[in-house]
């Protein structure tokens, strides 16, 4: 063995592979970090007549599963920074604030959410949860994250409609933990008039939409968080497997868009599949 090492070929070969594994690993955790790439899309949507005929531009932010060793309070600074660089008209967040134990530092949801206070926009920022921030992730209820986030000026909405200029927000309860009263919602969202937006933690609610001109935002798939060269995205937690993973979604009247997000659950990794913040015009039709 020794008489091997000696040999400088017979110390390459045993290294090059540990060194291209060890970048390899270094890679997917440093897509895990990076700034999320802005995500645009417009979109045309029946607006009131009583409403100011321009387009309106709305951000989308989810997923943030502040946690360490990739998500901190510092890179979601910087992210906020970025949004708020975009002069949004209305920010909207998609749930799944709580991060999991990775091998780095852990957030309580106080933390969890308090970057957030710093996202501008004339409209405001609403909210939703996601499946990470139920009990038993974030050991607190729906009643104390609504206070939670009325602390730092953001309007958590759960199964409820607000209007916001030409747009009617239907913000829905967590579809994997829950059941959410889309009917419900829908009517009120009806009785305030608006273009309409349904607001919800993932894509799963979107068969259960009724078919008519809306526009649903969601994450929790992460856009399956690693995709393969050829056979792209071949898992996200869904019923209806990758069918909605990721991307710009229209059957029929209604369309769907479904963010990456910005964090990570599991492993702290990304591959092909880079984290996100959704820019959505919505243009009167």
């Amino acid at each position: 063995m020794t008489h091997l090492l000696r040999r400088p070929g017979c110390v390459w070969a045993l290294l090059i592979p540990v060194l291209l594994s060890l970048g390899f690993v270094l890679w997917l955790f440093s897509n895990a970090r990076a700034m999320p790439v802005v995500r645009r899309a417009e979109i045309m949507l029946p607006y009131p007549a009583d409403a100011e005929q321009r387009p309106v531009t709305v951000v989308l932010i989810t997923d943030s599963h502040l946690s360490g060793p990739d998500n901190s309070p510092e890179r979601m600074a910087r992210i906020v920074q970025q949004v708020n660089g975009l002069k949004p008209d209305l920010v909207l967040l998609g749930g799944d604030y709580i991060g999991d134990r990775k091998g780095g530092a852990t957030y309580g949801p106080a933390a969890s959410i308090a970057p957030f206070a710093a996202l501008q926009a004339p409209m405001g920022v609403l909210a939703v949860l996601g499946n990470h921030d139920a009990r038993r992730h974030a050991r607190i209820g729906r009643n104390q994250w609504r206070q939670l986030f009325d602390r730092i000026g953001i309007q958590l909405l759960m199964d409820q409609a607000v209007r916001r200029g030409p747009l009617v927000i239907g913000g829905l309860r967590d579809i994997y933990t829950g059941r959410p009263d889309i009917p419900g919602t829908l009517q009120a969202m009806e009785a305030l008039g608006g273009a309409p937006i349904v607001l919800s933690h993932g894509p799963d609610v979107f068969p259960a939409l009724p078919d008519r001109r809306l526009l649903a935002l969601v994450g929790h798939t992460h856009c399956g968080q690693v995709a393969f060269p050829f056979a792209g995205i071949i898992y996200v937690p869904s019923r209806f497997g990758t069918r909605y993973a990721c991307g710009t979604f229209r059957e029929r009247a209604k369309s769907m868009i479904v963010s990456a997000g910005i964090g990570t659950s599991g492993l702290p990794i990304r591959m092909l599949s880079p984290p996100d913040v959704l820019l959505v015009t919505i243009r009167p039709e």
